[in-house]
């Protein structure tokens, strides 16, 4: 009894001020709820439904065929026309048990001609210009462009450029609704975006997601948008499409290690690719400028080494004879810093910069050379075919020479003779002999060749002498080497 009373006396005494408080705040029921307030909205999901009905009729499914006579002897049936594409563009072989033949091959529109792919692409202009990429068309006898009314034409290529990937190709109709061709600067990553093509011979299907970076470095020529919107084989070709009904780019690559889509996919920036139409609607080929140089990027290490602050510009291994920048008095080991105005903030600018300059045109070029900035002009040229890469002979070595200041670096350097000067085009440098610690480290080997070392030229071994004596030995040292027909940058950290 007595525990029952001393617990009971703190309970009433609760019990008497929940009473207060129920009389102060009646129950909810009695209450006006009052809604709160976030601190930020809350966004629904977009609605692509009007977007898909702006933008539908401007997309066309393409597929393309081939004579009956270039058909492999023995194949015993075209296979699965989507896939062979995907596999056919990443160059993975194709597998076992592929469906042999698929509804759109049985209405082939003649009987000497066998589907060979399908793609899509996206009305330009009323009278039928229409862009798709470059390999979707590649290699075909004929294209049949289907409307989403179901009317289907053949269509001729008017010019295809395989270093962006784009096409054009035109079909005799008047009257089409052409895109409205959107301004990829305001391209945010994290906006929403729609894509309209033929997955796997799927017309019209239509698919969304953000775009999830800009700017992705994938090729010489082309920074890709990239998404994660669904795209699988046979929406190549079609457009990338943002909330306000503007096409933003050419869906052209997926990353897929199994044939289907894994969440990452790469369009053609449209301002891209409608400066290669307009050459290809012009001329049926596109021109680019050239200046003759191998570039590489600028690591870390040599850009705090040269003073520059940051990785930055492009690093110029080797320069063409007879080149534009030969001509322009480039020399390997320069950084490229600025072009036609323009600064080179990735070594991946620079082709771009210089491919977009008509031929012809003199251009101001800001370079670092050993640690001045120099200013030339260059005469851009055409974009040639690609060479076949040339090797340089193999010079016979010479009796290495070294004092204690270069062997504490872990070189074995020798004098260059004249006939490696001659065979390298060199008007000196000095030969690694043998590379080791240090130096070994760093990248070095035997058969390079040193021009430079703390952004001073090293034409022979005296040079080297006189410029060991004037740095200080207990910090990094940047060395610009030739090995073949490249230069680098190496930097030697010597033992602590």
């Amino acid at each position: 009894m007595t525990y029952l009373k001393r617990t009971q006396q703190p309970l009433l005494a609760l019990a008497a001020i929940g009473t207060a408080l129920l009389m102060l705040h009646p129950p909810l029921s009695a209450q006006t709820v009052v809604p709160v307030t976030p601190a930020a909205s809350v966004r629904g999901l977009p609605d692509f439904t009007d977007l898909v009905d702006l933008v539908g009729p401007s997309v066309v499914n393409i597929r393309t065929l081939e004579r009956a006579a270039a058909v492999r002897p023995g194949a015993g049936g075209a296979p699965d026309e989507q896939m062979l594409e995907f596999f056919k563009r990443f160059g993975i072989p194709v597998p076992p048990g592929m469906t042999p033949r698929t509804p759109r091959q049985e209405r082939g529109p003649s009987e000497d001609a066998q589907p060979r792919g399908v793609g899509s692409g996206f009305i330009l202009s009323a009278d039928g210009l229409i862009m798709t990429n470059a390999h979707v068309v590649e290699g075909a006898d004929e294209l049949l462009v289907t409307l989403t009314d179901n009317r289907e034409f053949k269509a001729k290529v008017v010019g295809a450029d395989k270093r962006t990937d784009v096409a054009v190709v035109k079909i005799e109709v008047t009257g089409l609704a052409p895109v409205k061709i959107g301004d990829v600067n305001r391209l945010r990553v994290g906006e929403w975006v729609m894509a309209i093509g033929s997955p796997f011979g799927l017309e019209n299907t239509v698919t969304a997601g953000i775009v999830s970076a800009k700017q992705r470095d994938t090729g010489d020529f082309l920074p890709f948008i990239q998404t994660d919107v669904a795209i699988n084989p046979g929406n190549s070709g079609g457009p990338l499409i943002n909330m306000r009904g503007e096409v933003i780019g050419i869906n052209s690559q997926i990353y897929s290690r199994s044939g289907g889509f894994q969440g990452i996919s790469f369009a053609i920036p449209i301002d891209e690719a409608v400066r290669v139409s307009d050459q290809l609607k012009t001329s049926g080929r596109v021109t680019r400028g050239r200046i003759g140089v191998q570039i590489d990027q600028v690591s870390k290490e040599v850009a705090e080494s040269l003073g520059l602050g940051g990785p930055k510009g492009a690093l110029v291994r080797g320069v063409e004879p007879d080149s534009p920048a030969a001509k322009a008095g480039v020399e390997p080991g320069d950084i490229i810093l600025k072009f036609d105005g323009k600064t080179i903030e990735k070594s991946v600018d620079l082709p771009r910069f210089v491919g977009n300059t008509k031929p012809g045109n003199k251009s101001a070029m800001t370079v670092l050379r050993r640690g001045a900035q120099k200013e030339l002009t260059i005469t851009v040229a055409e974009l040639e075919p690609e060479k076949p890469e040339v090797k340089a002979a193999v010079p016979e070595p010479a009796k290495p020479q070294a004092s204690n200041a270069v062997q504490s670096l872990g070189l074995g350097l020798a004098e260059l003779t004249a006939v490696e000067k001659k065979e390298l085009n060199l008007k000196g440098g000095v030969r690694v002999a043998s590379a080791e610690g240090p130096a070994a480290r760093a990248g070095l080997r035997e058969g390079d060749v040193i021009v430079a070392i703390a952004n001073t030229e090293t034409a022979s071994l005296k040079d080297m002498e006189t410029a060991l004596t004037k740095i200080d030995k207990s910090r990094p040292v940047n060395v610009l080497f030739r090995r073949g027909e490249w230069a680098q940058y190496a930097v030697i950290r010597p033992l602590r």
